[in-house]
């Protein structure tokens, strides 16, 4: 760069120091004028610009850009509208086993209250079958020679159990006092 200016000022001459910059002057024209000088460069650097074909390669560069950030958009917009479809039918899936759950807690509250339902009828069965036991050990008790005392201590037993049970007690507690109840009226009978 040293040896280019020394070149051109070897050239030139020594700049004028009052040189105009008024082109329809006279001293402007002057290779003593650095403005014409700076003038002629930056034309002749234009030139090598468009000899080298550099504004071709930076539009071409520019359009290669633009077609990346076109390919960039238009795979972004593919990827949104992928999740978009995939969130539907998460969303759609996660409706569809709502909807399962629901019906098992449905199906499972019925068949709960069905069992419950068969338990319940159960119990009374195994009550009223406990019952026809007592009755029946009762009744062969009244055979024996002190079968009126043990059939009204029977007989007021039942009727205190019954009433308990009515009242009072569960179903298990129920149960528990009828095994009870027959094992004390089975002592007592033999």
């Amino acid at each position: 760069m040293k040896k280019i200016m020394t070149l051109v000022f070897a050239l030139v001459g020594t700049p004028a120091l009052a040189a105009s910059k008024n082109p329809f002057s006279a001293d402007f024209w002057h290779l003593t004028n650095t403005d014409l000088i700076v003038s002629i460069a930056f034309l002749v650097f234009l030139g090598v610009l468009v000899y080298f074909k550099v504004p071709g390669m930076l539009g071409g560069m520019l359009d290669k850009r633009a077609d990346g950030i076109k390919s960039e958009l238009e795979e972004a917009k593919a990827l949104r509208e992928e999740a978009q479809a995939l969130l539907a039918s998460y969303e759609r899936k996660q409706k569809e086993v709502q909807e399962q759950a629901d019906r098992i807690v449905a199906s499972a509250k019925d068949e709960a209250s069905r069992a419950a339902e068969q338990a319940k009828a159960d119990i009374a069965a195994s009550v009223q079958r406990r019952l026809a036991v007592a009755q029946d050990q009762i009744a062969s008790a009244q055979a024996s020679a002190i079968k009126d005392i043990r059939n009204q201590a029977v007989t007021v037993a039942i009727n205190a159990s019954r009433q308990i049970i009515a009242e009072q007690m569960t179903a298990a507690d129920a149960n528990k006092l009828i095994d009870a109840a027959i094992a004390d009226v089975d002592a007592k009978l033999h």
